[in-house]
């Protein structure tokens, strides 16, 4: 870890010699900061400063593979900071993901920070976005996460790369009994909590405050938002939470190590590995194969009884996550009726036939709770199933000890059928419309994605959503309605879907 002498002297003599390279410099002079490990010089574009690739920590390779993060290396002279390092081991798996980053490496801890380019009179508020797909997938070179629309906001954005699924969440026995704590999986979190503790070294070369970073993310980003909230690990390093579509408060609580330590000893025997040191030993290009082969786990978050100490459900029960504002809500067609329903037809038949399938003698508690229309109430139930029970559950148990925000998207993208799909509001929210080429976006989704973007940054800015020239949006311990519908039109409503996830609290706490 370089000292503050060591920076200065870094800064000094790599700003000299960018200076020393010639007077034909068009624009400002180079972009060059000190930062652990050594000097960085980024680039600049419509007022904002950029810095892609920076490393946080040292590359997991080797006999890194499965350990917690370790120091990040430090490197001679300026290092470029002008491209998206490369993304971690992952297959194709989702088609939404559009990469800006080289390829897929272990060596993959890298983070991109994006900053307004005129000096500010006052620390500015920091932003930290969790990528999603699944903790199997993902990056954050990612245009839809790109951090330039927030930073021309008065925001230090940042994306950050954590390693993923079989690299990311492996727990095995052996492993287990390698550390002080006997613990293993988690390593994604880890390099999560890492980055945010960067955050804090690093974050004022920037002109950012370290007293007030925002995490954020979106389905796996969003779960591990909910996770850093009870990892102690990241106890203090943020101030505010932001949570879009997910958490680990869902219908399958996360795997206990020995559940998970079970899983990772059925890898290594898929893998063709008798020890750990034979597993550590294999190509990480074999290693992925493997872990896309038919019957393989998907590899996740783990009740550790370290990273995450306890249930994560008992910790937000007894209030001892973080107590920071929350600002959390899902969109209004995460999964579609035919998730519920497969080919059958939308009648009240095919509705009851699968309920009865799913819940058997409560058949009948679940048809009372979503007693509507059956197209809605498929929808509604199979989302509810896979991840908004999850997100209210979060949004519930968090109300009780800090201020919570809860919303509600529903503005479909242009040509879509029905309504706001999952991830669908990742555009709108972070100011990234023209990131995403697939659509022909109008100016009634420009106006939908400035509400959004401006109730996430005065969010991020203050802990609460409110400003000038919106409509007012409560918290949701106020009464109702509270819940923030954001479209066109955007207005809080008071949805009326409590007995749909009481019936959800019931099937959890049933015998």
């Amino acid at each position: 870890m370089m000292t503050k002498t060591a920076y200065a002297g870094a800064l000094a003599g790599a700003l000299a010699a960018a200076l020393a390279a010639g007077p034909a410099l068009a624009g400002p002079a180079p972009i060059v900061l000190a930062v652990e490990g050594g000097a960085i010089e980024g680039t600049y574009a419509d007022g904002v400063r950029s810095f892609k690739g920076v490393p946080f920590a040292a590359p997991p390779v080797g006999a890194l593979r499965w350990k917690a993060p370790q120091p990040v290396r430090p490197w001679p002279g300026v290092r470029p900071a002008k491209d998206f390092g490369p993304r971690a081991m992952q297959l194709p798996l989702f088609a939404d993901m559009v990469f800006r980053s080289p390829g897929i490496e272990e060596d993959c801890l890298y983070l991109n920070v994006w900053t307004p380019l005129a000096p500010a009179s006052k620390k500015l508020p920091v932003l930290v976005y969790f990528h999603g797909g699944g903790l199997a997938a993902g990056d954050g070179s990612e245009p839809r996460y790109d951090g330039a629309a927030m930073a021309r906001q008065g925001i230090v954005a940042l994306t950050v790369n954590y390693r993923l699924g079989v690299f990311g969440f492996l727990a095995h026995p052996e492993l287990s009994a390698e550390g002080a704590v006997r613990a293993s999986g988690n390593y994604g979190l880890m390099d999560q909590a890492a980055a945010l503790r960067w955050v804090q070294r690093n974050i004022a070369a920037f002109g950012g405050d370290p007293a007030q970073v925002t995490i954020a993310g979106e389905s796996a980003g969003s779960y591990s938002v909910s996770a850093q909230m009870v990892n102690a690990q990241a106890r203090g390093l943020f101030a505010r939470a932001i949570g879009e579509s997910g958490s680990v408060l869902g219908l399958e609580a996360p795997p206990t190590l020995a559940e998970a330590e079970q899983q990772g000893v059925a890898f290594a025997s898929a893998a063709g590995a008798a020890s750990l040191a034979a597993l550590r030993a294999l190509p990480a290009a074999q290693l992925l194969e493997v872990a896309g082969r038919p019957g393989m786990p998907w590899f996740s978050i783990v009740t550790d009884g370290a990273v995450i100490e306890r249930p994560p459900l008992e910790t937000y029960r007894r209030g001892l996550q973080a107590r920071v504002p929350l600002l959390a809500g899902w969109n209004s067609q995460e999964m579609g009726a035919d998730a519920l329903l497969g080919q059958a037809p939308a009648t009240k038949e095919a509705f009851a036939a699968a309920l009865e399938r799913l819940y058997g003698d409560r058949a009948a508690d679940a048809a009372r709770a979503y007693d509507y229309d059956v197209p809605d109430a498929a929808r509604d139930l199979a989302s509810d199933r896979w991840i908004v029970y999850g997100t209210w559950k979060w949004i519930d148990l968090h109300r009780r000890v800090a201020p919570t925000y809860r919303y509600y998207f529903t503005r479909p993208r242009p040509g879509a059928a029905g309504g706001a799909v999952h991830s669908g509001e990742i555009e709108y929210a972070l100011g990234n419309l023209d990131g995403n080429k697939v659509y022909r976006w109008n100016d009634d989704d420009r106006r939908v994605s400035a509400t959004m973007q401006t109730y996430f940054a005065n969010f991020i800015r203050t802990g609460n959503p409110n400003g000038a020239g919106l409509a007012h949006w409560p918290s949701v311990d106020h009464p109702a309605p509270n819940v923030m519908r954001i479209d066109v039109a955007s207005d809080v409503y008071n949805p009326r879907d409590r007995a749909r996830f009481e019936f959800h609290d019931r099937q959890n706490t049933a015998p």
